[in-house]
């Protein structure tokens, strides 16, 4: 399988605004410094010039693309129920994972965007933080994207996170499967950003995380995260069934349990951790999309062998059977409690 190491774009592409920002026109003169082709655009929204004679290869190519953008919009999304609000740093990752649901949000190129105006979109989050005092709020910051990627040409990641750690009432958290994570390890975070890492068994990396670091890899970046004394959790998802699953995934606990323990900080316990589970489901639309991009894909989806669920946007997926649901219920619950004692389950779905 093929690891990104580091995310260095084949192409960038610029709206003319970003230029009116600090971080833009750096952005832009580092590119040009480094001779990768450039080229303006109208929007970031809608880029002519990715190109591709198939479906694998438009696709390859929008992950190799990144575009410098002006983020307009006055709002933020809700984005329950993990989080009271998205906060958009960037959208779309380099990853190449085959059951990304960004796949079929983002359309058949899923570039990488970044957004340069992060002192105004930061401000709009102050405004929400102070018009909903006294309670506090959450922001959840890769709802479109896994802001790691791009972290080292940005710095949003690290400015939004000394950000929250100055407000009282706001609190951020973010999920990411990349390690480059070095540049954030004393960042002044006030235990107000929880960080968590998106893991899964070495068979499904394997098989459908392409371009992405293994799992040893991320558990060390988590220890790391953890010894920084940020709140870490963490997402299992998606949870397949297959031959000698029982196994694969008890060997990620192992692996947590290890490093986890031999980095913990003063009074850290198990009950500081959080996990949220996510078992496998897929919509016709997305098998479509999917197949025209990995055609070999070797993804569970047979119909016949899954239940039909309507979801709550209207459309409908498929699920895993009720009694398999159940035994993959109580095994990582089981596992949870075993490996770490008292942490918080935030949801198994």
């Amino acid at each position: 399988m093929e690891v990104l190491i580091d995310f260095i774009p084949k192409q960038v592409f610029y709206e003319p605004d970003a230029l009116n920002y600090p971080l833009g026109k750096k952005l832009i003169d580092y590119f040009q410094s480094i001779n990768i082709p450039m080229k303006p655009t109208t929007s970031h929204n809608r880029v002519v010039g990715i190109v591709g004679d198939t479906p694998q290869e438009a696709y390859k190519e929008a992950k190799h693309t990144l575009v410098i953008g002006v983020r307009r919009s006055k709002t933020f999304q809700t984005c329950k129920p993990s989080a009271h609000y998205q906060l958009p740093l960037a959208t779309s990752c380099p990853g190449m994972c085959e059951y990304c649901y960004l796949s079929t949000t983002l359309g058949p190129k899923p570039y990488v965007r970044i957004y340069v105006n992060i002192e105004e979109i930061l401000d709009m989050t102050k405004n929400i933080i102070e018009s909903r005092a006294p309670e506090i709020t959450i922001f959840e910051g890769a709802a479109t994207s896994d802001p790691v990627p791009v972290e080292k040409y940005t710095g949003n990641l690290r400015r939004t996170i000394e950000f929250f750690g100055r407000e009282p009432l706001g609190r951020f958290r973010f999920v990411t499967k990349f390690t480059d994570i070095d540049s954030l390890l004393d960042a002044e975070h006030n235990n107000h950003t929880r960080f968590r890492f998106s893991l899964n068994c070495q068979y499904v990396i394997k098989h459908f995380e392409h371009k992405t670091p293994q799992l040893l890899d991320r558990v060390i970046a988590a220890s790391k995260m953890l010894k920084a004394k940020y709140p870490i959790g963490f997402i299992i998802a998606p949870i397949f069934r297959f031959e000698n699953w029982q196994d694969e995934y008890t060997e990620l606990f192992v692996l947590l349990e290890k490093y986890l323990y031999e980095n913990m900080p003063p009074n850290w316990s198990p009950k500081d951790l959080t996990f949220e589970f996510i078992s496998h489901r897929y919509t016709l639309r997305a098998k479509s999309n999917i197949l025209n991009v990995f055609p070999k894909s070797k993804l569970p989806m047979e119909e016949k062998e899954r239940k039909f669920k309507y979801g709550q946007f209207g459309y409908g997926k498929y699920i895993y059977n009720p009694d398999e649901i159940n035994e993959l219920k109580e095994f990582f619950l089981n596992k949870t409690e075993k490996f770490f004692p008292g942490a918080k389950v935030e949801y198994f779905i």
